[in-house]
């Protein structure tokens, strides 16, 4: 890996959105060369003539040494961190993984026994596969129409993120103090990157997230049509949690030393064009998945005649129970294709979405399998012919 030698803030020696500063020397100190802040890096030759050694005043020695060694204190704690970040997502992704198992093997036995573990697995439709809920968890349930704060949290959220990134591409702005703080709690990206690529991966890929939580927020509010069901409250709050975490994610994937944007649109790879494509094409068939639900409840001239559950026929309605969900995962898929296949943070945000979305999707499987004796038996839970 090169790193990017001078950055684009007049004045600093090096420039970096995280806001480091270069070891400073003693005024009446001759020049003398720094040691170098990171590996590869280059150093300006010293001044004065003849080979005659360069004193630094006293203490001077020390103060370098000092910067040195925080740089690399710093520099290997940002490569700890990304596994502190990925650790999260391979924690969230077994949590959800054992409750999918657990759901498998409680199916042959009768079904679940209503109670908080469940309440905290199902919502809408779903919740009324467990029996009659206890009088105190129904306290603690919230609209499912309030699916759209998540999507309006994200819009605003990520849109921000996104803004800040275009400016310190594009405008040589570093982040905020708060946001570099924010960044370096989680997770940021190794100090010594600095490639191009890897921005523009970054950039589009919180584009995409940006433009599916855009496109989300505007079905929930002019297609879908959401039915009396309810959600827990702690699934709410980590769902709005889920959208804050989700684009600092994409943020901290940003190598530290941002480079030149000028040029950052002719460094696009293959992988960014397929997927890109991969993600249009899943964003269609979610679409119409959501559009063929909505429908359900709608009659010929749009208007809502009833709240009620039907089976849905149609796109890839005639394969899966939950396309919407598998389309999800594709979409997701996209993103990670987008990095270039080796983001190994991002691929763990796949499996979350994998298991978290399987889970929902046979919850939804068996809602419509004891509900209409009719249903389809061609049709899978989740992804065609597997699943």
């Amino acid at each position: 890996m090169r790193t990017a030698d001078n950055g684009g803030i007049p004045g600093s020696p090096r420039a970096s959105q995280w806001g480091g500063e270069a070891a400073r020397t003693s005024p009446a100190a001759p020049r003398c060369p720094a040691p170098p802040p990171f590996p590869h890096s280059k150093s300006p030759a010293p001044r004065g003539g003849g080979g005659a050694q360069t004193r630094l005043a006293p203490g001077a020695w020390a103060a370098a040494g000092g910067a040195g060694s925080v740089r690399a204190r710093a520099q290997g704690g940002s490569r700890a961190m990304p596994a502190a970040l990925s650790a999260l997502w391979l924690l969230l992704a077994a949590a959800f993984l054992a409750a999918l198992l657990l759901e498998l093997l409680q199916a042959p036995r009768g079904g679940p026994r209503p109670g908080l573990f469940q309440d905290l697995l199902r919502y809408g439709k779903t919740k009324s596969g467990c029996g009659q809920r206890p009088a105190w968890l129904r306290l603690l349930d919230v609209p499912k129409r309030w699916f759209s704060h998540f999507y309006i949290l994200s819009v605003v959220w990520n849109g921000l993120l996104l803004l800040l990134l275009i400016q310190a591409l594009f405008l040589a702005r570093p982040f905020p103090i708060w946001l570099r703080d924010l960044l370096s709690a989680l997770g940021g990206a190794s100090q010594n990157q600095d490639v191009g690529d890897k921005h523009l991966s970054a950039l589009l890929v919180l584009m995409l997230l940006w433009l599916h939580s855009f496109r989300r927020l505007i079905e929930c509010l002019c297609i879908s049509v959401f039915s009396s069901g309810f959600l827990h409250i702690v699934q709410y709050c980590f769902g709005l949690g889920y959208y804050i975490v989700i684009g600092l994610t994409v943020l901290c994937q940003v190598p530290a030393n941002v480079s030149n944007g000028k040029d950052l649109f002719m460094q696009i790879c293959w992988y960014h064009a397929l997927g890109i494509i991969m993600y249009i094409w899943a964003s269609v068939h979610q679409h119409r998945c959501h559009v063929i639900l909505a429908n359900l409840r709608k009659s010929k001239s749009g208007k809502v005649v009833n709240l009620s559950h039907s089976i849905p026929f149609g796109d890839w309605f005639e394969r899966v129970s939950c396309p919407h969900y598998f389309a999800e995962l594709l979409i997701y898929v996209s993103m990670a294709i987008t990095f270039g296949f080796q983001n190994l943070t991002w691929w763990l945000v796949v499996m979350y979405v994998l298991f978290n979305q399987a889970l929902a999707a046979v919850l939804c499987h068996e809602f419509y399998v004891n509900n209409f004796s009719c249903y389809p038996t061609c049709r899978k839970a989740f992804i065609p012919f597997l699943f």
